[in-house]
């Protein structure tokens, strides 16, 4: 695919996004007049609401079409990227091998930052989720390597907006990956596979990258992330990532991330009921979230520095699974009563969290996983969860998850909460047992193994990491998470 940015010259098939604002009619005008139709008409019969698509063949001349794409009341960057997606996901086999979208009609501050939004949107529409089908996938004649897509912007934004086409480019390429790795069955990636992918792919991207395997798990002391893996035939292992170097002229903040790899959930000896669990293949969708992360910034070449650990492991029935009752141990050195074997995210992040801060330090320290039914319950899938003690770190994550649409509720961390995860026979146990409040108390127990480290988040996107797309009749992966993590950073790096 070819993208090019440009103020004039437009192709026969123009994308014209358009919001429910005070300059709608004469948008529309506008465009009819370009048509050559009746602009009453038009004003009628289209009202901009959100996905709404109204295709309007210009009078007198073949081939030369307008898809008016309603982005609702606003048109940030989530409006557009959403809708433009669910535009090309619905029309690409009927688009041409040139399309143009046109944003030279927004204010003068908005066409930069939408670029990168109508591009993501559009290259990530053409996903096929359709993975192991046998059925040779259609033909398309837009989205081939010779295909085009036209930005029109003002002519005074040209080279930025290039640049957030660029940037819009990366983000759709580092997302089709997350979605296949997130979308892939269980049994095409066990923690062998996932973590050889994330070897590879990660390298070929300049990402440092090394793994701890079973047997330096064991030498290093990791034994909650081992007791989790240990009903598998798939040993676990944990992976740690590095991107940027270390300047010790120009100190920058050192971001640390953990991202839960449960390669497929049965619950364990705790296990699952049977409906819906095939969605299980998504509990890795924090770890996917994190690879992507890196990815993203390693080919946008971010002025960062990024550590991370990856803890992978299969949570499976075996004759050797923990069971209901056992003590484990962790790397931290605290024992843990494992009340629900089902609660065996926490376990995995626990260990990460507490190796990860200890060999590297990170100024920010944030995991991301998709941890509790609660957090669902809790706030649907309009928002993942946020926890943290640090206002300033939660101010800092809401305001980037609501620029790209990728948004987080906090919800309080007080010590109360910590009371329930207390013991009799070990320094606390994984799960409370009561039907309320899970979120959190996963959220406080995951708190005992970041060392009060005073700049960290938890972020549970047990909603938001799978749901429903326009992808696929079933729930599918979202990608949420990348774009809100590389945000993050570099506005939190551009504030200190």
């Amino acid at each position: 695919m070819i993208v090019k940015v440009v103020d004039k010259k437009a192709p026969d098939a123009l994308i014209v996004p358009l919001a429910q604002d005070e300059t709608l009619a004469n948008q529309l005008a506008q465009i009819a007049q370009r048509a050559g139709i009746d602009p009453q008409g038009l004003q009628t019969d289209f009202k901009a609401e959100t996905k709404e698509v109204f295709v309007l063949y210009g009078s007198g001349k073949p081939g030369y079409k307008f898809y008016l794409i309603g982005l609702g009341r606003t048109a940030k960057f989530e409006d557009m990227y959403a809708n433009i997606r669910a535009f090309c996901a619905r029309y690409k086999s009927r688009l041409p091998n040139k399309v143009g979208v046109d944003l030279r009609h927004f204010p003068a501050a908005h066409p930069v930052r939408l670029t990168d939004a109508a591009v993501s949107g559009m290259l990530l529409g053409l996903y096929n989720i359709g993975l192991f089908r046998t059925e040779p996938a259609p033909q398309l004649t837009f989205g081939t390597a010779q295909s085009e897509l036209h930005i029109l912007v003002p002519g005074n934004v040209l080279e930025p907006a290039t640049s957030a086409a660029r940037r819009g480019e990366v983000f759709a390429g580092v997302l089709r990956q997350v979605l296949d790795l997130v979308n892939t069955p269980g049994n095409y990636k066990n923690p062998d596979i996932l973590i050889d992918w994330a070897l590879r792919t990660a390298r070929e991207s300049g990402i440092k990258i090394r793994l701890l395997d079973a047997a330096t798990l064991q030498m290093e002391g990791l034994e909650a992330l081992l007791a989790v893996g240990k009903g598998s035939p798939h040993p676990p292992g944990m992976l740690l990532l590095e991107y940027g170097t270390k300047s010790r002229k120009n100190p920058a903040p050192v971001f640390g991330l953990v991202g839960k790899g449960i390669t497929f959930d049965t619950g364990g000896i705790s296990i699952k009921p049977s409906a819906s669990m095939q969605y299980m293949k998504s509990d890795m969708g924090g770890a996917a979230a994190v690879l992507g992360t890196f990815l993203a910034a390693a080919r946008l070449q971010l002025p960062v520095r990024l550590v991370g650990a990856i803890p992978i492991a299969e949570n499976m029935v075996d004759g050797i699974a923990i069971k209901p009752g056992d003590v484990i141990g962790s790397y931290s050195g605290k024992t843990i009563e494992v009340i629900d074997t089902d609660a065996e995210g926490r376990l995995i992040l626990a260990d990460g969290l507490a190796y990860l801060n200890k060999l590297e330090k990170p100024d920010v320290l944030i995991d991301i996983a998709t941890l509790t039914g609660s957090v669902i319950r809790t706030l649907g899938i309009a928002a993942g969860g946020l926890f943290t003690q640090n206002d300033a770190l939660s101010e800092a994550l809401s305001r980037a998850g609501e620029g790209c649409g990728e948004r987080l509720w906090r919800l309080p961390m007080w010590d109360v909460y910590a009371a329930d995860l207390k013991s009799d026979v070990a320094d606390l146990r994984n799960f409370t047992g009561k039907p309320m409040a899970e979120a959190i108390s996963a959220a406080k127990f995951i708190e005992f193994f970041t060392d009060k480290h005073p700049t960290w988040a938890h972020l549970d996107v047990a909603g938001m990491a799978f749901g429903d797309t326009e992808f696929g009749k079933a729930k599918n992966a979202t990608g949420y998470g990348v774009r809100l993590l590389v945000e993050f950073i570099e506005q939190w790096q551009e504030k200190r």
